[in-house]
């Protein structure tokens, strides 16, 4: 066999890419990661997109997945500079009438706040978070036999159901509301199949795990991972947008942490004409519409409970999101969408000068959308803290095509690298035996298009690595 410039490339250091990279590293091989943009960490990137002194999380902010990352928990990262900063309140939900029910790290504390509900979610959600980690393996990952039969089958019984469906469970409004924050995460009609699965991922890994913040802002979570890649003799390149095959360094590998549609402009041309089908009937699903605002003092909830939250779902009712996450989906804008809110600064005071706050919001829209949803966001946040606009000192926006501009892998805004319906829950990206090999020798998908899907995780870098591993170099 000639000599090769390096063992593996990886193309894109988003989560998946730098997993993917570290795995491969750890085994003894060489391994380069190429990035197109100056700065590494896709979708884990900060930035003073407002003001000076401003740090925003231009997409992921909170990482519930990457505190439980079976893999990234294997890793040094606080010796790498990573601290992880865990809310009190993991996430808040405002009602209307200025209360709010609220999900913590504790599971009693949760349950007690939810009332006559109080028996129900535990019964919900105390089967899941006492095999969590066994059972988190299991779903962090591709199709497969699971090793604890029935452990997995009592929480696929209850994740496959249609999030409407669960909710029924619930007499409360408060439960009801709560939950449909949780399951509209999905980023899909809560009456969709599977849609429970986020929502009780979510809820289980805030009792296990939390949900943290990354000290200095989700850069920091890209700058561990990287530096400790470094420090084991792996390499990086930015600045270096591949557009073919033909512009890479001699290998035995590349792993893509790249969707369907950039994979095909790469190296479609070395496709089978069935694999290359499949990826080019691959569906996005909605966008986001974000907001960045740099504020003059904290955001001023009604609810108490809300201002000591890292995360805040903006929506009222469960029968409230429903139709907006519906009519999204269908391509409409509503009027009161619901609205995802992150406040790292209450916790982080590196976040911005003192006094003053950098809060993060967005709204899902259809896909490829160019709405202004500012006006729409702004007046959610402001019907359950009044006077939030007052304290608005700068903003910030991205569209889906601002987005996608930023990242190639959000096409149309969609965040998540593909709709992770029923349909595409395992056979992202396309139907194989594996998933991560594409249909050309050496070529890998290692991004969130494949299993397990979106989340900052790394597991689809981490099992895309491993692949290819067991195929080009364990021999």
């Amino acid at each position: 066999m000639s000599k090769t410039d390096f063992d593996a490339i990886v193309i894109g250091s988003g989560p998946n890419g730098l997993a993917a990279a570290i795995n491969l590293q750890q085994k003894g091989l060489s391994v380069l990661i190429l990035e197109a943009k100056s700065t590494i960490g896709g979708g884990l990137r900060t930035a003073e997109l407002t003001l000076p002194g401003f740090k925003h999380d231009i997409c992921s902010a909170i990482h519930p997945l990457a505190a439980a990352s079976p893999f990234f928990n294997t890793l040094p990262l606080q010796e790498h500079g990573l601290t992880f900063i865990q809310p009190r309140i993991t996430a808040a939900h405002p009602l209307d009438d200025g209360t709010s029910v609220i999900l913590t790290n504790s599971i009693l504390e949760t349950a007690v706040y939810l009332g006559i509900d109080r028996k129900s979610y535990l019964k919900l959600i105390e089967p899941i978070t006492k095999n969590w980690e066994s059972l988190l393996d299991e779903l962090l990952a591709p199709l497969h036999f699971p090793k604890n039969l029935i452990n997995f089958t009592q929480f696929g019984l209850k994740a496959f159901l249609p999030a409407t469906l669960l909710a029924k469970k619930f007499e409360s409004l408060e439960a009801k509301a709560l939950w449909a924050g949780m399951a509209a995460h999905s980023i899909q009609p809560l009456n969709n199949l599977a849609t429970s699965a986020i929502g009780l991922v979510l809820m289980a890994s805030a009792h296990a795990k939390g949900w943290p913040i990354p000290k200095g802002g989700s850069q920091s979570l890209a700058n561990a991972l990287a530096s400790y890649f470094v420090s084991i003799g792996g390499k990086i390149e930015t600045n270096f947008h591949v557009k073919s095959l033909d512009q890479l360094p001699s290998s035995k590998a590349v792993l893509f942490d790249i969707t369907p549609r950039q994979l095909l402009q790469i190296a479609g041309h070395r496709f089978s004409t069935i694999y290359k089908w499949q990826l080019e009937k691959y569906r996005y699903g909605m966008g986001v519409f974000k907001v960045d605002w740099a504020l003059d003092g904290a955001v001023p909830f009604t609810s108490d409970k809300a201002k000591e939250a890292g995360t805040v779902h903006l929506g009222n009712t469960f029968a409230e999101i429903a139709s907006s996450e519906l009519a999204t989906s269908k391509g409409k804008h509503p009027e009161k969408p619901f609205v995802l809110l992150a406040q790292q600064g209450v916790f982080d005071d590196t976040r911005s000068p003192a006094g003053k706050h950098a809060v993060w919001g967005y709204c899902h829209v259809p896909n490829g959308s160019s709405k202004d949803m500012t006006e729409s966001i702004e007046k959610q946040v402001e019907r359950f803290a009044p006077g939030f606009r007052e304290r608005i000192l700068a903003k910030h926006t991205f569209n889906t095509a601002q987005l996608e501009e930023y990242n190639p892998n959000y096409i149309g805004g969609d965040i998540n690298g593909g709709i992770i319906d029923i349909r595409q829950l395992f056979t992202r990206p396309a139907l194989r035996y594996s998933p991560y090999r594409t249909s050309e020798k050496g070529l890998y998908i290692c991004s969130s298009s494949t299993p397990p899907g979106g989340g900052v995780h790394g597991m689809c870098g981490f099992h895309a690595s491993e692949r290819a591993w067991k195929d080009v170099f364990a021999k």
